[in-house]
């Protein structure tokens, strides 16, 4: 009896200490670190967001203006409050949101997706925030004042209203495209509604520098500011809802999301949003700091991407959540000449059915504005950047059987773009003289050597002609392949024609993509490293020939053939890896600052390279990806604030990490297949919108182990280093046996090529 009593004790303790490392045990959301990539390798740094995945609530301290590198700021000015600035100080009350300004420490702060914590030293205030969809929840905690505030800042057109001791509520003019796709007659004006959890008997408010007390106030430079007696430890909460109709359904969507206060509770709730949605991707193996940056970058591809302007107030650029005709409300979430790269895949593999919400979105706003939208802009500009990349959304979502969107009216959206919109960079304009050269004669015309410019609607983007003729040659295969596919065989044939419009612009002399004049003459000189100027924007588009000589993603068999051979296609490719500047590193950064995270000339800061290492499986020696895609993300993505190798846009930079990781990517959406790399996970196991799980299995895999020597999909070999979404729609297991050197024969015959335009092979 005494050794069963033994035995029975000890299953009681170890079932104990289990259930103990269970709940010690860190979950999806404990890897992530807001703070990777607060430090831009050369351009933009990331925004430390608590939000919900795709929330439109998104808040991050207000760091010291003019500071790009956030991470590197010493002071907070505040906390988005809607459009505005909200501030908690126990000094002196001023009009300027600088004398509120607190110095902070990140020794003292905790930044997480559901979460953010920090200590403004200078009122030594603790600030929490946390959020839910659609509203912002604030606490601070004070010191023993005879004097703590609550401060609002708003500019640009802004109206403020003190509700009651317990209540106030706004709107500012906000700008970027959302006027432009709301409508014609519309005024876009983000609108909040606040709640605080005790009354705020004391008040004032301001305009342009002076003091009143005048409930309703409304101009550029307008405040508010209360004046409470706090005891040490004491709390005041601040609850904010949010909207882009009106302050009355900023105080619909408050109510319905916290009705009341709680702030634990809501925190913890969007802990187990996060938690739940990163739980999608489940992870074995790989190192603690690998699984740091991999939950990171999924939590950044579930997001959307907003500036900050120069006075350090948020302001929407890329997303908006637009008041419709019909007085409903949706979104905008994109900057598609980025996302349509990786961004979109990765999350139609995870939700497919929120993309195609977003494409019924697309379609409305073709509806209201008469263009379906390809990038919206900043700081009012109607911008498309280059190409119609909606064409590539729709495509791809069309290709892997999500149609519930009414495809007959997006097909007409991006049709009209195809035809009717120049193709001049950041323009929305009728046709000029130059789109009818890409028409009649094949290619966008760049400047002669020499030549002046003369047509008006060039914008100081310049021409940037030959990433104009590649890109749209992009978009015009995907409008022809939704036209086959309605049956619209006359469409089909003419973009046909058009996406072909690449091998124009191929000069075989030199085996680069290369500018032309009107007249059809090579521009010479010409230098495919340096040539084109700031950003090589007389020819390119933030690159150089190096890369976009790589561009076609279509048809890459195509481009292939124009190297005359894989050998001469390959040695192109292995070069692209080693090539050095031709000047300075810092000249060659000075002029191309969008092309960082340099591998020879490839550049894993910027979109346009991010399909070039996975061309390998297309030509012939897949095990060069394997080695490539591995070095890569071990030397360009990391773990701390300089973790990110250039901009983040919204994610696209993130969601190439990600798909990467997990161990291939989609070389060109549209084209419903998925291109296979080097995973770093023993077992990845996605769960895809339908329920449904896709696993990635890595036998033996390790930092050496990089190279596959063998594939199964679903059971049976895989000698191919593609598959179909097809057959991973529905559920599936693709099995790699890794090791430590390549395997040549895998996957390098010609035929076990992916599709490509040329070979015309129908991707189902």
């Amino acid at each position: 009896m005494k050794g069963a009593g033994g035995l029975a004790l000890a299953g009681v303790l170890g079932i104990g200490v289990a259930a103990a490392a269970a709940q010690t045990a860190k979950q999806p959301v404990d890897y992530v670190d807001p703070n990777i990539g607060g430090i831009g390798q050369l351009l933009t740094a990331t925004v430390p967001y608590v939000q919900y995945p795709y929330g439109m609530a998104r808040v991050a301290p207000v760091t010291t203006p003019g500071i790009t590198d956030r991470y590197l700021a010493d002071r907070i000015y505040g906390f988005p409050a809607g459009p505005a600035l909200l501030m908690a100080s126990d000094g002196p009350e001023e009009t300027k949101p600088a004398d509120y300004a607190s110095d902070f420490d990140h020794d003292f702060e905790k930044a997480t997706p559901y979460y953010y914590e920090a200590d403004l030293q200078t009122w030594k205030i603790k600030a929490e925030a946390t959020v839910t969809r659609e509203a912002a929840y604030y606490r601070f905690t004070y010191p023993a004042s005879q004097h703590s505030h609550l401060v609002l800042s708003l500019h640009n057109h802004a109206e403020f209203n003190v509700a009651g001791p317990n209540a106030a509520e706004g709107s500012e003019q906000v700008g970027g495209d959302v006027a432009e796709l709301a409508g014609p007659h519309s005024e876009t004006r983000e609108y909040f509604y606040m709640e605080f959890s005790s009354p705020q008997k004391s008040w004032q408010t301001w305009q342009n520098g002076t003091f009143g007390h005048e409930a309703k106030i409304s101009g550029d430079d307008i405040g508010f500011v209360t004046d409470t007696v706090t005891t040490e430890g004491e709390t005041i909460e601040v609850r904010v809802g949010l909207s882009y109709i009106s302050t009355d359904q900023a105080r619909r969507n408050l109510e319905r999301e916290i009705p009341q206060g709680g702030f634990d509770a809501v925190k913890e709730q969007a802990r187990a949003v996060w938690n739940r949605t990163l739980g999608a991707v489940a992870t074995t193996g790989g190192t603690a700091r690998q699984r740091t940056i991999f939950y990171t970058a999924l939590y950044r591809s579930l997001g959307r991407m907003t500036d900050i302007t120069e006075d350090g107030r948020y302001f929407s650029g890329y997303d908006h959540q637009v008041h419709s005709s019909e007085g409903h409300d949706f979104y905008v979430d994109d900057g598609l000449w980025d996302t349509f790269r990786s961004l979109h895949p990765l999350q139609t593999l995870l939700d497919a059915h929120r993309q195609e919400d977003m494409a019924r979105s697309y379609i409305r706003m073709y509806q209201q504005s008469g263009w379906m939208p390809s990038f919206p802009s900043v700081a009012g500009e109607q911008a498309v950047m280059i190409g119609h990349h909606a064409a590539e959304f729709i495509l791809d979502l069309y290709a892997k059987g999500y149609r519930d969107f009414d495809v007959e009216q997006a097909y007409e959206g991006i049709r009209k773009n195809a035809t009717e919109a120049t193709l001049l960079p950041w323009s929305r304009a009728p046709l000029t003289p130059l789109d009818k050269i890409y028409f009649e004669k094949g290619f966008f015309p760049a400047l002669a050597y020499g030549e002046k410019e003369t047509v008006p609607e060039v914008t100081g983007e310049r021409r940037q002609a030959v990433s104009v003729t590649i890109e749209n040659g992009y978009d015009d295969w995907c409008v022809a392949q939704l036209a086959r596919a309605l049956g619209r065989t006359q469409d089909a044939a003419y973009f046909s024609r058009l996406a072909r419009n690449y091998q124009n612009v191929f000069n075989p002399a030199i085996d680069f993509m290369a500018p032309k004049s009107a007249d059809g003459q090579w521009v010479e000189p010409f230098d495919p490293k340096l040539g084109g100027g700031q950003g090589g924007r007389d020819y390119f588009t933030e690159m150089d020939s190096w890369i976009y000589t790589f561009g076609v993603q279509y048809d890459v068999a195509g481009l292939i053939h124009l190297f005359g051979s894989r050998a001469a296609f390959n040695q192109r490719l292995d070069r692209l890896f080693v090539e050095q500047y031709g000047t300075s590193k810092y000249r060659f950064l000075n002029q191309f600052p969008d092309a960082t995270g340099l591998v020879g000339l490839y550049a894993q800061g910027n979109e346009p390279s991010f399909h070039i290492p996975y061309l390998y499986d297309f030509s012939g020696q897949p095990w060069k990806t394997q080695r490539r895609v591995r070095q890569l993300m071990e030397i360009w993505y990391g773990d701390g604030p300089l973790g990110i190798p250039g901009d983040d846009d919204g994610g696209e930079t993130s969601s190439w990490y990600v798909l990467s990781a997990m161990g291939f990517y989609p070389v060109c959406p549209g084209s419903p297949v998925y291109e296979i790399g080097s995973p770093i996970f023993a077992k990845t196991t996605i769960r895809m919108g339908n329920g449904k799980e896709f696993t990635i299995v890595a036998d033996h895999v390790s930092a050496q182990n990089k190279y596959i020597q063998s594939a199964q999909l679903n059971g049976r070999p895989l000698e191919k280093p593609w598959f179909r979404h097809s057959d991973i729609a529905n559920g599936g297991t693709l099995t790699l046996e890794m090791g430590p050197a390549p395997n040549p024969q895998w996957g390098s015959a010609a035929d076990d090529a992916p599709p490509s335009m040329s070979t015309e092979t129908a991707a189902e």
